[in-house]
């Protein structure tokens, strides 16, 4: 056999396979999909619960390899992703694509087998619509690409209501329509500091279509939008006044960073600074682009406080009962 025929060995390692699944997502969704199963109540025994949480996981993992194997490209253009296995060439894209295929039909037969085909059939709805729709059609035809593709990431407490009791209740879309409406405000957020990346890689990203002041006052009027749904529990018996409180308390400040955003110039020139590793990509930036970063990592804490809430919530009922 010739050297030229000589097929090349992988030099990946199970790190990067891990790095596959997304763990920083997973971890979110993991956290959503607990909270809709357990808010949901039902019969469901601990055995299977703990299945159908893995299953979500290792769903969402799935479809994260998927996107990183046909996204590889375009995360080596890019600085905040270009660390990625498939980007930095330490994981092959057949390999990757593999990857995701397998954990995709394992984490659906499995849910459906244990639970019920209802979630089972949200799962793989969810996987395809992440890496097909959104990954392959979305992202580079249009600025509304976040929006319409923030679906994926409110699926998983709606999966998770399903799981616990086969029925998806206009409760679970409630969760649902609170992620869904978070995701364009937290993402635009990152996209005014990061608007360089994504035009080096030719995506169409809120700033970069419509510029930094359009997406600024979207993301304003997101917020509201968004803020009034997230209390919308409290005043419908989903969430108690734990809820409520953390709700409108969180909301307020998610407003007034949004206001000052809108306020702000974030995003008018491009940030020319040198992030030293991925988490420094996400956090360091220059002072004019400050109000983006405080809006887009206050998201985050706001987006779980309220899960937690309800999780709390509902845990102190079972165990008063």
């Amino acid at each position: 056999m010739t050297e030229a025929s000589t097929p090349a060995l992988s030099t990946a390692q199970p790190e990067d396979f891990f790095q596959l699944l997304k763990p920083r997502v997973m971890s979110v969704v993991i956290f959503t999909a607990v909270v809709g199963l357990v808010v949901a109540g039902g019969d469901i025994d601990w055995i299977s619960a703990a299945i159908a949480i893995l299953c979500i996981a290792v769903g969402a993992g799935a479809a994260g390899a998927l996107n990183m194997a046909l996204e590889g490209e375009t995360d080596a253009l890019m600085r905040r992703t270009r660390g990625r296995p498939v980007a930095a060439g330490r994981v092959n894209k057949n390999d990757a694509m593999t990857f995701g295929v397998i954990l995709s039909v394992f984490s659906v037969m499995l849910l459906g087998m244990t639970t019920n085909w209802v979630a089972g059939g949200l799962l793989a709805m969810t996987i395809v619509y992440y890496a097909g729709f959104y990954t392959l059609l979305l992202k580079r035809r249009t600025p509304q690409n976040i929006v319409i593709g923030g679906a994926a990431g409110a699926f998983p407490p709606v999966i998770g209501w399903a799981a616990a009791t086969g029925q998806m209740p206009w409760q679970a879309w409630l969760l649902f329509a609170i992620i869904f409406l978070w995701t364009p405000p937290h993402s635009w957020a990152l996209a005014l500091y990061s608007a360089g990346d994504y035009a080096k890689a030719g995506i169409p990203m809120m700033p970069v279509a419509r510029g930094a002041k359009s997406t600024r006052l979207q993301i304003l009027i997101y917020s509201l939008v968004f803020v009034a749904v997230a209390i919308a529990p409290g005043f419908t018996g989903l969430g108690g006044p734990v809820y409520l409180a953390v709700s409108i308390l969180g909301g307020l400040g998610f407003l007034l960073l949004a206001f000052r955003l809108w306020r702000s110039r974030a995003g008018d020139a491009p940030d020319k600074a040198e992030a030293v590793g991925r988490e420094a990509a996400l956090y360091d930036v220059r002072a004019e682009a400050k109000p983006a970063r405080n809006l887009f990592a206050f998201s985050i804490l706001y987006l779980v406080g309220l899960f937690a809430a309800l999780l709390i919530e509902r845990l102190t009922a079972i165990v008063s009962l």
